[in-house]
């Protein structure tokens, strides 16, 4: 059985929606980022952290990865040019998407006050509404990112939508809004959501 590190509010929220979907059993420990039993395994104290037996793995896209692979479930077969396609949209949206949400959160709460940039926040949501314009391109026909197939760039890229929302980055293109409805409808995203 998988052991989860880190709280919901988190990038652990994938890897909670991922063991759901597999349907593989898991338990979770909720602790915030930096808490103890988090820099144990992981030294800069980031979450989430999967435990297999006595071996963690941090980072939840390698999480994720790590996972899809090692049950054959929520992705392409490795080589393969579905694959290669899975990758380069989960790896675009954690660049054009991830990392602006990711300078917003520490001009917002993680970087020491004085060292925050608040005005920085508008050219940023800027930004994130031309990169979802493109990614609402890429959407346009396909219930998922990579066509007809749930896979954990879906994971990726629905966890990033919830984060916009919580940050108040507003996703105004309406294929991405009816797809992420989609994504957040899912059983499994509502289980894991739920999680203690």
């Amino acid at each position: 059985m998988y052991t989860v590190i880190g709280s919901l509010r988190t990038r652990t929220l994938r890897v909670l929606w991922a063991l759901e979907e597999m349907g593989l059993p898991y338990q979770h420990r909720p602790h915030p980022p930096r808490h103890e039993a988090v820099a144990q395994h992981n030294p800069s104290g980031k979450v989430p952290v999967l435990l297999d037996d006595d071996w963690a793995l941090t980072d939840s896209t390698a999480i994720l990865t790590y996972l899809a692979d090692r049950h054959g479930l929520l992705t392409h077969p490795a080589g393969s040019r579905a694959r290669a396609y899975q990758d380069s949209q989960t790896q675009t949206v954690l660049d054009e998407i991830e990392g602006l949400l990711w300078v917003a959160s520490r001009h917002s709460f993680i970087l020491p006050e004085e060292q925050r940039l608040p005005a920085i926040k508008d050219s940023l949501r800027w930004e994130f509404s031309r990169n979802v314009a493109r990614l609402g391109q890429r959407l346009e026909g396909r219930q998922f990112v990579t066509g007809d197939m749930f896979t954990i760039a879906d994971i990726v890229t629905a966890h990033n939508l919830r984060w916009a929302e919580v940050a108040k980055f507003p996703v105004t293109d309406r294929v991405v809004a009816d797809y992420f409805q989609r994504m957040s409808a899912r059983p499994a995203y509502q289980r894991a959501t739920q999680a203690a």
